[in-house]
């Protein structure tokens, strides 16, 4: 039996207006023998860069073939550019506004198209709501089998983000941020563990020290290792280092929030 096409589903919309739903209206109109997969419809309004990790934290977990639409879309209506991306065993479909981001460096085998087929697209279309008129249909449409060379022409000047510096100093001292939180209050950083010689599956015993906002979060290897309410630091399932509160809020309970600076010092 021929396997399923799959679709996921990553956008700012939230759940109160409709327009999730009319994505998918548009989807299985085309296609009904899809299967849509919603990542998150929660990225906060306009955070184009939030959503870029979102995709590289998600990606990966779907079958061969699937086809990613992510639409974070401040500047739709504009000159920006739809976008077909296809790597080497997934597929994404969103605006040329460095959504991708987090994508492109992630692959050996990259083509990255402008797409230019608007017959492609739905025939009424809106200056406002790209997703439903084009995107939605453009992801309906590959996945009955389309050449994906019949959307448009390769390109190499898609946009890319300024995406936050991991500062390595000379004393041993590891630089990063937060970039993002999630509803348990737990605070991603953009360092990665291999960065720091930790794994998640590793014992962190005393070999370093994190620090954020002057204050130490001790590293521990799972949550429930640490038996207050103090601040600590893992290294999550995405390989990344986190600042937690075991049974609460790190980003509320110390007022941490994007951005903020995080140091590592290495032994």
């Amino acid at each position: 039996m021929e396997n399923r096409p799959f679709i996921t589903l990553t956008t700012d919309f939230g759940n109160k207006d409709p327009f999730a739903g009319i994505m998918k209206g548009v989807i299985v109109s085309i296609n009904p023998s899809v299967t849509i997969v919603d990542i998150t419809h929660n990225i906060s309004p306009q955070n184009v860069l939030e959503a870029a990790f979102t995709l590289e934290m998600s990606y990966a977990s779907f079958p061969h073939k699937t086809i990613h639409v992510a639409v974070v879309d401040p500047g739709v209506g504009s000159a920006r550019r739809p976008l077909l991306v296809a790597t080497d065993y997934h597929y994404f479909i969103g605006p040329d506004n460095g959504v991708f981001s987090r994508i492109y460096h992630l692959t050996e085998s990259l083509t990255v198209i402008h797409i230019t087929a608007e017959h492609y697209f739905l025939p009424q279309r809106s200056s406002t709501f790209h997703v439903r008129d084009i995107f939605a249909a453009l992801a309906a449409g590959m996945s009955k089998g389309i050449d994906i060379e019949r959307f448009g022409d390769p390109i190499t000047d898609y946009v890319t983000l300024q995406e936050p510096a991991i500062i390595s100093s000379s004393n041993n001292v590891v630089e990063g941020e937060v970039i993002y939180i999630d509803r348990f209050g737990n605070l991603m950083t953009n360092i990665p563990g291999q960065k720091i010689n930790v794994s998640g599956n590793s014992e962190p015993g005393d070999r370093l020290k994190v620090v954020v906002k002057d204050r130490e979060a001790p590293l521990k290897k799972y949550y429930s290792e640490a038996g207050d309410k103090e601040l600590y630091s893992l290294v999550n399932s995405f390989g990344y280092l986190e600042l937690f509160v075991n049974s609460g809020n790190a980003s509320s309970d110390f007022g941490i929030n994007v951005g903020e600076k995080v140091g590592v010092v290495l032994p």
